[in-house]
């Protein structure tokens, strides 16, 4: 897929970024061994989804148009050869 523009987009980084975020706060906690902080961690997992939920929305996504329908033609059937 060269040249494909796909999760290049401000929303994609911007939810992926927060999403990141909150894992490395999770981790933390879970290593520290305090459920309050992991949980607020995941919450903050959840929020980068979120985010980038709402910018696609404001159309700071890939446009629709951009994923093109991938056809798979059929394959022609080998002749076969009467000897």
């Amino acid at each position: 897929m060269a040249g494909s523009s796909h999760g290049h987009t401000p929303a994609a980084w911007t939810g992926v970024t927060i999403a990141f975020i909150g894992f490395t706060v999770a981790g933390m906690f879970m290593v520290m061994a305090e459920p309050l902080g992991f949980w607020a961690g995941m919450a903050i997992v959840v929020l980068g989804g979120v985010v980038g939920v709402a910018m696609r929305a404001a159309g700071l996504g890939q446009p629709k148009e951009a994923h093109p329908v991938h056809r798979v033609a059929a394959t022609p059937e080998p002749a076969s050869v009467e000897g």
